[in-house]
């Protein structure tokens, strides 16, 4: 049953929300504008922000559902925390999608909030702290791969601080070190002052 529950959520992460959103009602793949990618902050960049939220909240949906789905069929807290690293990967990597998909932040969060709730119990410390985080960041840079590689590695940090389960700390480590790896194109464009500032948030 374990297996059966990870391939789930591996192939629910895969379910490429900006490019359905796209060609669905905007008959346009985003994958052939802005960056390229299947993400939030393409799909707002590309399709405006009413589009760019929905992705944004459905790919949160996909990390928060696929840990909730496991906790709900009684999986061990080990299969909740790798359902929802799975359906991360497969939000990066989606099968329904040639493999090319999003860096994972908004489905990671989606998991941070999944695992805080259902899991270690501690909400405000391991999730509107490093939410908080996000929006500040945002707020006085504009830059979203810098707000969003902030806030993951402080979920991280708090996870250390406000609770003992050290696989729930190591896999949003884990994750935090993936994020930061999916924007590895970003970091350079920040160090060199190129990279592009949000407008539609």
């Amino acid at each position: 049953m374990e297996i059966v529950i990870l391939i789930l959520a591996y192939l629910f992460g895969s379910i490429p929300w900006a490019l359905v959103i796209g060609k669905t009602f905007y008959k346009t793949d985003i994958r052939k504008h802005g960056s390229g990618n299947l993400g939030g902050s393409n799909a707002g960049r590309v399709l405006g922000k009413k589009a760019g939220v929905a992705v944004i909240a459905l790919d949160a949906l996909k990390g928060l559902i696929s840990v909730a789905l496991a906790k709900n069929l009684n999986m061990s807290d080990t299969i909740c925390v790798l359902a929802g690293l799975l359906c991360c990967v497969g939000h990066c990597f989606p099968v329904f999608a040639g493999f090319k998909g999003g860096k994972a932040v908004a489905t990671t969060v989606g998991f941070v909030i999944g695992i805080s709730v259902l899991i270690a119990h501690e909400f405000v410390g391991m999730c509107v702290l490093p939410i908080a985080s996000f929006f500040i960041i945002l707020k006085l840079t504009k830059y979203v791969s810098l707000s969003s590689m902030c806030a993951i590695g402080l979920a991280a940090v708090c996870a250390f601080i406000f609770q003992n389960n050290l696989v729930i700390s190591l896999s949003i480590t884990v994750l935090w070190l993936f994020v930061c790896y999916r924007h590895k194109a970003n970091i350079v464009r920040l160090k060199e002052g190129t990279e592009s500032k949000i407008t539609w948030m």
